[in-house]
């Protein structure tokens, strides 16, 4: 299951990511994976402090996203990262690996995210792919929108034929590492929120504790 929003950024907070991506320092993207031979990207350099801020921006969008706490439940975010693909850049097919080290700590990848950046028709080329099973979905989203998706599907970047891909990038590890599970208290959540003050007081109350129980019992 994914989760698609646009206006996920504000349009100031679009501007200081791009503002950003014209002063940070860009390394070759496989620093964070050498044995990636799919892997043809530029990603922001770590140690510049406009990285720390552009991972603030949005995990502070993140952290204050109700949508996005119901679907992917975060235990952690990893530092959002900004990449750019220039022309003839591409991330091939793969899958992302299932634990990553954040300094001294390891977390599980259960989600991956994608904030775009770049609008869609100042580049071609560098549509986001992700694969249900052999069903290719392909997505190229406006500035600020967000799509969540399960990093165990294999994905890819395709090739930049014009302009500039820009994107901020991140991982999730879920309280709930189960898809299954977690996509049904991502219902249960829905429902909640369409039904609001419309469902009686006691049934709102024990479809929450249902919810919460199942949180309890599922959560690692």
């Amino acid at each position: 299951m994914f989760l698609e929003m646009n206006d996920f950024l504000k349009p100031d907070e679009v501007a200081r990511l791009r503002e950003i991506a014209t002063r940070v320092q860009f390394v070759d993207g496989r620093v964070s994976n050498p044995h990636n031979q799919a892997k043809n990207n530029l990603q922001a350099s770590e140690t510049d402090p406009l990285h720390g801020e552009s991972a603030r921006i949005v995990t502070a969008a993140l952290a204050h996203c109700a949508p996005f706490r119901d679907f992917a439940l975060p235990r952690h975010i990893a530092p959002p990262l900004l990449a750019r693909y220039e022309v003839g850049m591409t991330y091939g097919a793969h899958a992302d690996t299932s634990h990553m080290r954040f300094g001294n700590e390891v977390h599980r990848s259960d989600l991956s995210a994608t904030v775009w950046l770049s609008p869609p028709a100042s580049y071609d080329g560098g549509e986001l792919v992700v694969y249900l099973g052999t069903r290719p979905v392909v997505i190229k989203g406006e500035p600020g929108s967000l799509i969540v998706y399960p990093s165990t599907h294999l994905h890819e970047v395709k090739p930049v034929r014009r302009g500039q891909r820009l994107v901020s990038i991140t991982f999730i590890e879920s309280l709930i590492p189960d898809e299954f599970q977690r996509t049904q208290l991502y219902e249960l959540s829905e429902v909640a929120a369409q039904e609001g003050l419309k469902m009686e007081w006691g049934n709102r109350v024990r479809l929450d504790a249902v919810r919460n129980n199942l949180v309890r019992l599922w959560s690692r």
